[in-house]
C-alpha cells in the first residue's frame, strides 16, 4: 500500500495553519468538483482532496497522521497490527484512507515506534505550538499582560515578565495541541519581539537615550531632566562636555540579575540666530574666544 501525503494533496506545508488548510481545500474542491470540472480524473481527485481535508482539519487526526508519516519515513512501514495492514482490515484490502481511519479508531497510534504502530493505548503528549508577540520597550521593562493568537484562532493571555529580552521565548505549559490516550497537552512557545522605540535604543539589556543639550549647557555645565523607562531623573552635565560623550546610570536598563544600565549620549544642538540681538551675542562669543573645533584636523593635515 502506498502512503498518501495529504499535505501534498492539498498543496500546503506540514506547518500550515488550519486557515491555510481550509483555504487550500476550498480552492481545490471548486476546481475538481465532478459537476463542474472537465479534468478526466476529477472525481478521484475530488475524493482524495476530501479525505485529506477530513484528516488535517481535525487536530487529533492530524497529529496521528503526522506520527504515521514520521514512522513511514523512518522505514517503519505499516506493520505492527498482527500481520500487517491487510490483516488489520480483516483481509479485505482497502484504500489508504480506510487504513488510516481503521488504525485511528482502534487507537493504534499510541506508543508507536520504528517497528510499526502497536495497538497499545500508551499516553502521548500533544504537539507543541509556536507563536510570536510584539511588545513595546516599555512593556518589556515593566512587564505586561498581552493577548496572543495561537494556531487556528485560539487566543491566550500571556504574562510578559519584567526585563524580558528581545527574542526570548516564553513557554505556556499544556496550552498546545491535545494529548492522546490520556497524555498531557503540548506546550505553546511564544517568541517575544521588542519593537523599536522612537527615543530609546535597546542593546542587550542596556538602554540608550540621545540627549540634546544647548551649547551653554555643554560649556558651563548644567543639571537637566532626563526621561528614563522608570520616570524622570536629574543628570549633571559636566563643564566642557562634548557631543558623543556617554554618561551611565547604573542599573537603570532592563531589569534582571544583574540589571542592564541606562546610557545618556550627549548631543550639542546650537540654536539659530533669529534676532539682531542674538546674532550680536554669537558674534561677541566668536570674538572673545579662540576656540577652533577643527584644530585637530588642521594639525593632522597641515
Amino acid at each position: 500500500m502506498k502512503y498518501v501525503d495529504y499535505y501534498e494533496v492539498l498543496g500546503v506545508s506540514r506547518s500550515a495553519t488550519q486557515a491555510e488548510i481550509k483555504k487550500a481545500y476550498r480552492r481545490l474542491a471548486r476546481k475538481y468538483h465532478p459537476d463542474v470540472s472537465k479534468e478526466p480524473d476529477a472525481e478521484a481527485k475530488f475524493k482524495q482532496i476530501g479525505e485529506a481535508y477530513e484528516v488535517l482539519k481535525d487536530e487529533e487526526k492530524r497529529a496521528a497522521y503526522d506520527q504515521m508519516g514520521a514512522n513511514w519515513k523512518d522505514g517503519g512501514g505499516f506493520g505492527g497490527f498482527g500481520g500487517g495492514w491487510e490483516e488489520s482490515m480483516g483481509g479485505m484490502g482497502g484504500s489508504f484512507a480506510d487504513f488510516f481511519e481503521s488504525v485511528f479508531n482502534q487507537g493504534g497510534f499510541a506508543g508507536a515506534g520504528r517497528g510499526g504502530f502497536g495497538g497499545r493505548h500508551a499516553p502521548r503528549k500533544g504537539q507543541d505550538q509556536q507563536a510570536s508577540v510584539s511588545i513595546s520597550l516599555q512593556q518589556a521593562y515593566s512587564g505586561a499582560d498581552v493577548n496572543v493568537r495561537v494556531g487556528s484562532g485560539k487566543t491566550l493571555k500571556v504574562k510578559i515578565p519584567r526585563g524580558v529580552k528581545n527574542g526570548q521565548k516564553i513557554r505556556l505549559a499544556r496550552q498546545g495541541g491535545p494529548g492522546f490516550a490520556g497524555g498531557e497537552n503540548g506546550d505553546v512557545l511564544i517568541k517575544v519581539n521588542i519593537e523599536t522605540d522612537a527615543n530609546f535604543t535597546l542593546d542587550g539589556k542596556n538602554i540608550e537615550l540621545k540627549l540634546p543639550i544647548a551649547p551653554w549647557e555643554a560649556a558651563l555645565g548644567a543639571r537637566v531632566t532626563v526621561p528614563t523607562m522608570d520616570g524622570k531623573v536629574q543628570l549633571r552635565i559636566p563643564k566642557g562636555a562634548q557631543s558623543g560623550k556617554k554618561m551611565r546610570l547604573k542599573g537603570r536598563g532592563l531589569p534582571g540579575n544583574p540589571p542592564g544600565d541606562f546610557f545618556v549620549r550627549l548631543e550639542i544642538v546650537a540654536p539659530s540666530a533669529e534676532t539682531i540681538e542674538q546674532e550680536a551675542l554669537w558674534e561677541q562669543l566668536r570674538d572673545v574666544t579662540d576656540f577652533n573645533p577643527r584644530a585637530s584636523l588642521e594639525r593632522t593635515y597641515a
